[in-house]
């Protein structure tokens, strides 16, 4: 079996938000930022996450756009980022996102295999967003339900067939987990 221990999964997802943070509407998303973050720093395969100059969280980055919250993070591998999100109490935040978020139109999640130790920015993860916007699944860009291995990844994309190390620093800052 290959050893891909050299690389991470990166994870991208956006959500267009129905109220301002503000809005009492959405007192309950807002409120379980923290502890969901902290579980997520916590979980079993977490690496890293993007986080704003002003708190422990992305929610103050747009850069998708004035409504639009992104969270970009980085995962020692499928099975990590499917644990969170399913296996623990991140699953029942998740079941209320039609309350606090509009219906996507369009794919608005997108994971991709970087080097381990890469920290991706998110001009990277915007353009893997939109190439599976483009051209569909593909061991570039892909989801839960499309997914590829590291060594699928690493056949096709030439920013994983060389030594590992890391890339630029995107915008934002690390999480406290070590990178």
């Amino acid at each position: 079996m290959p050893d891909d221990s050299r690389f991470h999964l990166a994870q991208l997802n956006i959500a267009a938000l129905r109220f301002p943070l503000e809005d009492p509407r959405i007192a309950d998303f807002v409120a379980a930022l923290e502890p969901i973050n902290a579980l997520a720093d916590a979980a079993p395969g977490f690496v890293w996450r993007l986080v704003g100059e002003e708190g422990d969280d992305a929610t103050g980055l747009r850069p998708f756009g004035p409504d639009v919250i992104v969270n970009l993070t980085v995962w020692e591998g499928a099975e990590a980022l499917w644990d969170y999100v399913y296996r623990s109490g991140h699953l029942e935040v998740m079941r209320r996102r039609r309350e606090w978020f509009q219906r996507p139109a369009e794919a608005h999640l997108v994971m991709w295999w970087v080097p381990a130790g890469h920290v991706p920015g998110v001009a990277e993860a915007a353009e893997r967003l939109e190439l599976l916007r483009a051209e569909g699944p593909s061991p570039r860009a892909f989801t839960f339900a499309s997914s590829y291995t590291a060594e699928e990844a690493r056949a096709v994309d030439p920013a994983l067939a060389g030594p590992s190390g890391a890339g630029p620093a995107g915008a934002g800052q690390a999480s406290s987990a070590a990178v």
